[in-house]
């Protein structure tokens, strides 16, 4: 290891009353990879936004390459070689991938056809150093997802970068292209770059870093070497203790078919069709996870099945009965439950409290209403029951949910989607973005819901998770059902090769 690139001593910052970063000190290494953990709200996301200039610093200081540095700007940390690829991509959609990468240079006003022709060259020869291929000539939004991170990674690098943060990069790519993304990370360590990651994925961890910083509670607790720490004390040192992370063993509770999907054929929202013939059964005391990359047909399969879209042909049946069109209400009449996605569009309503998000499903009913009028009281106690019961952490049940860290505001979605004791979860992505031991608070309720005889669909792009909860893993590419594994026999690498469209896998499809 060389001489740290980076050292933050002594580093506050405060948002009101609240204390995100208290004196923290952090370094990271010149050709090293270091992973940044922590729960969500633990301050390292705060940390990573001081050090590439989204936030200033309230105290402390931070040396680059031994020098003092004022950043206080991203301008600031691209000057001094920082760059940050965060976890929502921040390219034009509309702009090729080459011209995303030069956007904003001083030079490109002046640009011609060749200029751009040299600069294409030199971005191709850029991504093949490290390993990066992708069609620069290409408009963004007909890249996949890895592609586009290959692209904000590339930016990164072509602005002279020898800093790279890179904000949980995994979570939306495969498992083949994750590999690859490790492989360039490894490639830029041997070029002496400073790679700093924060994630959640512990296998990740283990398996690219060199060290390993972790903050808890907005104060550095620990810096290990990788190999001189394991899974389950990286888990115990995020969360206070001991946290089962291991595979999910079950006794079989298979019941009678509760959702049957035959044919389905859906329209994205550009027209063409999301999901193709798709077909796939949910029984009772059963979680079906169902794997992919994100847009080929997931978000569309959640919206069909909670009433939020119409179909064009195909059936559906729910315990029992056929599903004639889409409606919400009728949904949430028949036992369907949905975590969607995004918890804070789709899910809850930032601004409100605890007691109004939790009845949004159930203001109507006799129990919280009455003649139109709803019963404030017993609402109220109510509310705190399940903010008891499912240990959602908020100052007052009036504080706004969009002041709840993610882990809070997830456990309190499940409150209100539980508490109806549903027939079927619909669960998009429920642990995304969340710490260890919220994910694993997510997993217990969704293990609850499997022991009590509900049905569980499972949509998640975190394979270890399907791995560790489903009882049968679906396989979504292109709209359709391309393979199908039970638990037991589950492969990871057969099941990464099929998120990837690479059906012929023998023993793969049923």
């Amino acid at each position: 290891m060389q001489d740290p690139s980076v050292e933050m001593r002594g580093i506050v910052k405060k948002f009101g009353a609240v204390t995100a970063s208290d004196q923290v000190d952090f370094s990271a290494n010149a050709g090293e990879i270091h992973a940044l953990l922590g729960e969500n709200g633990a301050g390292k996301s705060t940390v990573m936004s001081m050090l590439s200039g989204v936030y200033r610093a309230d105290a402390g200081e931070i040396l680059i390459h031994g020098q003092p540095a004022r950043i206080r700007s991203p301008k600031d940390a691209a000057l001094l070689g920082i760059g940050m690829v965060f976890q929502n991509f921040r390219l034009v959609q509309s702009l090729t991938a080459a011209e995303n990468i030069v956007l904003g240079e001083k030079s490109s006003f002046w640009r011609g056809s060749k200029w751009m022709r040299n600069k294409r060259e030199e971005i191709e020869a850029l991504g093949e150093r490290f390993g990066l291929k992708f069609p620069v000539d290409r408009p963004i939004w007909q890249l996949s997802v890895g592609e586009q991170q290959r692209v904000e990674i590339v930016k990164t690098l072509y602005r002279g970068a020898d800093i790279i943060i890179l904000d949980e990069p995994t979570s939306v790519l495969t498992p083949g292209e994750a590999e690859q993304l490790f492989a360039t990370l490894r490639v830029m360590k041997q070029a002496g770059k400073t790679v700093i990651m924060t994630t959640h994925k512990m296998k990740e961890v283990m398996a690219s870093s060199d060290r390993i910083s972790v903050m808890r509670k907005g104060k550095m607790i620990a810096a290990l070497k990788t190999h001189e720490t394991d899974e389950l004390e990286l888990a115990r040192l995020m969360v206070g203790r001991e946290i089962a992370i291991s595979r999910q063993e079950r006794e079989a509770t298979e019941g009678a078919p509760l959702l049957v999907v035959r044919n389905l054929e859906v329209a994205a929202d550009h027209g063409r069709n999301a999901l193709d013939a798709l077909s796939l059964t949910v029984h009772e005391g059963e979680i079906v996870g169902v794997a992919g990359v994100a847009g080929n047909g997931q978000k569309e399969l959640a919206e069909v099945l909670t009433g939020l879209r119409t179909w064009r042909t195909g059936e559906i049946i729910f315990d029992g009965s056929p599903v004639k069109t889409a409606s919400v209400r009728a949904a949430i009449d028949s036992g369907i439950s949905h975590v969607p996605e995004n918890r804070m569009k789709s899910g809850l309503a930032g601004r409100l409290g605890s007691v109004d998000n939790l009845l949004f499903k159930s203001y109507r009913s006799e129990e919280h209403s009455r003649f139109g009028f709803l019963k404030a009281a017993r609402n109220r106690s109510w509310s705190q029951e399940l903010v008891r019961r499912f240990n959602v952490k908020t100052p007052e049940l009036d504080t706004p949910v969009q002041q709840l860290s993610g882990g809070n505001q997830q456990k309190l979605l499940f409150a209100r989607e539980v508490s109806h004791q549903p027939k079927l979860m619909v669960a998009v992505h429920p642990t995304q973005g969340l710490d260890v031991g919220a994910a694993a608070g997510v997993h217990e309720l969704l293990m609850e819901l499997r022991g009590s005889g509900s049905g569980v669909l499972l949509i998640s792009e975190d394979l270890d998770e399907l791995l560790q909860l489903s009882d049968r893993i679906l396989v979504m590419y292109s709209g359709s059902i391309i393979g199908e594994s039970d638990h037991e026999h589950a492969d990871r690498e057969v099941i990464g090769l099929m998120m990837a469209g690479i059906r012929s896998v023998e023993g793969s499809a049923v």
